[in-house]
């Protein structure tokens, strides 16, 4: 009974919080300085939340399968921060790093001074 009571206090409360949330959050002047826009109904959505449920469920199982998979590794099972780190690399896409140019702060492209060329010819 007391916690009944508790529970029912408790649920005023954060009712009574959500609802000065709400006031903040008034759009009401917005909405009616806005023009309003027709919504167009399309035809075949209204099964689309079971389509939902169904795909994160055959989601759920296929992930289920993969982290079995993964746990049953022996290479997983004898290192797996190795193995981990393995599999990243190996998905990562494959980049031709191509030699950048030095560019100033400025951005316009570094000039070869004359004086640093005349040092390397005078060490040689």
């Amino acid at each position: 009974s007391e916690n009944a009571v508790f529970c029912q206090k408790k649920k005023k409360t954060k009712q009574q919080r959500w609802q000065k949330k709400l006031k903040a959050y008034n759009l009401s002047s917005l909405l009616e300085s806005l023009p309003e826009v027709k919504a167009s109904k399309k035809p075949g959505y209204e099964n689309d939340s079971k389509l939902k449920c169904k795909s994160r469920q055959m989601l759920v199982l296929s992930e289920r399968d993969r982290i079995s998979a993964v746990l049953d590794d022996p290479t997983f099972q004898a290192d797996p921060l190795s193995a981990t780190h393995e599999y990243v690399q190996n998905k990562q896409p494959v980049v031709e790093e191509q030699p950048k140019k030095k560019v100033n702060k400025n951005g316009s492209k570094k000039k070869k001074s004359k004086a640093s060329t005349g040092l390397q010819s005078m060490e040689i």
